[in-house]
């Protein structure tokens, strides 16, 4: 199975051959999701509707019920586990740089302190505030079908309320203050995404500090600041999540993983693994297939 890295190939797993930067659902039941953990390099957000679905995010376990909502960051790491027979969920998918467009702030989206695990959340909200979102995604869905010169505008003003409108309910549920939410500091924003766009070539964080035209010992301080980890501790994760990927990937053997992630040896990358999860890359995978 191929990991579905960028928003089109995901939508074509559904049959979906969608052209667009963003992509708002029906809400109809799906009846097939892919059974391996892969990356979605795309901003998410996606409401239960009815019925349960339960979903594994960066590695750990959640079931996500009626009213409830998941909203993610690129390059968090997806794999659904199980799924009741009457789900029914909406979502809505978007690429940043469409967002962005003529927009100042650039960190816009990181300054809504929407993610509580630094990459996504995952809100138990109740109805009247479900019924909120999924409002605003109906009406998502009815203006994507427009044509005409400002569109696209129209499509970005919406997404913005529906992204403020969640902000306030996350806010409501005091996951993150505004105030500490570690990527709410732009330099440490942009460490993040240096880690996200180059950890599998580059391990040293004299190579994260050089980029920011800071000292190890300047980023060592915001990382602790910001996360309470280390730069390192910080490349170790984002290295890691790009293994379960890979992983995934059965017609990659380990060695070839190994190779594209630069380390030396099959040793050492298996030693690199198994310190994080007891168990190693080969264990991993047949895991992965139960």
């Amino acid at each position: 199975m191929k990991n579905y890295e960028n928003l089109r190939d995901t939508l074509l797993f559904y049959g979906v051959d969608c052209h667009q930067p963003y992509y708002v659902s029906s809400g109809n039941t799906i009846f097939e999701f892919p059974d391996k953990s892969f990356r979605m390099d795309f901003y998410s957000i996606c409401i239960c509707i009815n019925g349960e679905i339960t979903i594994e995010i960066n590695n750990k376990l959640y079931t996500i019920t009626k009213n409830s909502f998941f909203i993610s960051a690129p390059s968090t790491i997806v794999r659904f586990k199980a799924v009741s027979i009457d789900l029914e969920i909406k979502l809505l998918f978007f690429e940043n740089n469409f967002l962005l467009k003529n927009m100042a702030n650039p960190f816009f989206i990181e300054k809504l302190s929407l993610f509580q695990h630094s990459y996504y959340s995952v809100i138990n909200s109740n109805e009247v505030e479900a019924e909120k979102l999924h409002n605003i995604l109906n009406y998502l869905k009815e203006q994507s079908k427009r044509n005409g010169k400002f569109v696209e505008d129209i499509i970005r003003t919406i997404i913005v309320n529906l992204l403020l409108e969640a902000a306030h309910i996350i806010d409501q549920y005091k996951i993150q203050s505004s105030e500490n939410h570690p990527l709410n500091n732009s330099l440490f924003y942009k460490f993040m995404t240096l880690v996200n766009e180059n950890c599998s070539k580059h391990k040293e964080v004299d190579f994260y500090a050089n980029q920011l035209f800071i000292s190890n010992k300047h980023l060592i301080v915001l990382s602790k600041k910001a996360t309470g980890k280390t730069p390192h501790q910080i490349i170790d994760e984002a290295l890691l999540k790009e293994a379960f990927v890979l992983l995934s990937t059965p017609e990659l053997t380990v060695s070839e993983i190994a190779y594209r992630l630069q380390f030396n040896s099959n040793s050492a990358f298996g030693r690199f693994f198994k310190r994080y999860t007891t168990i190693s890359p080969s264990e991993y995978r047949i895991r992965e297939d139960v």
